[in-house]
């Protein structure tokens, strides 16, 4: 013989325990902060500390991912792309754009 489930259907689907109600939920609260990367510390049973960067998440599109399925296909790629570069190209510097300003006339003196 089966148990009685004495689960109440009501307009939502979620147990008693699951009430949320007065509480204030934030939507991406870690998104930022992962975004920019972190640093994780492991603290050792021998008292050192191991510290590993975590980069910023970067998301592929949808049709590029079809193409990258890894991030090690992604950084030969990367890679192969930076070989083609001159070398003379990546030490210079970007010109920058320098106007002139116009000299003000001064009118006291005339």
């Amino acid at each position: 013989m089966k148990k009685a489930n004495n689960i109440s259907k009501d307009t939502n689907d979620m147990l008693p325990e699951y009430d949320f109600s007065g509480k204030k939920a934030v939507r991406g609260k870690y998104y930022r902060a992962r975004q920019q990367g972190y640093t994780i510390r492991i603290h050792n049973e021998d008292g050192t500390i191991t510290e590993q960067q975590i980069g910023p998440t970067i998301t592929l599109d949808p049709d590029v991912s079809h193409y990258f399925p890894d991030s090690e296909s992604v950084n030969n790629t990367l890679r192969a792309l930076i070989a083609l570069v001159p070398s003379k190209q990546m030490g210079e510097k970007k010109a920058k754009y320098k106007a002139n300003k116009a000299t003000k006339k001064n009118t006291a003196s005339e």
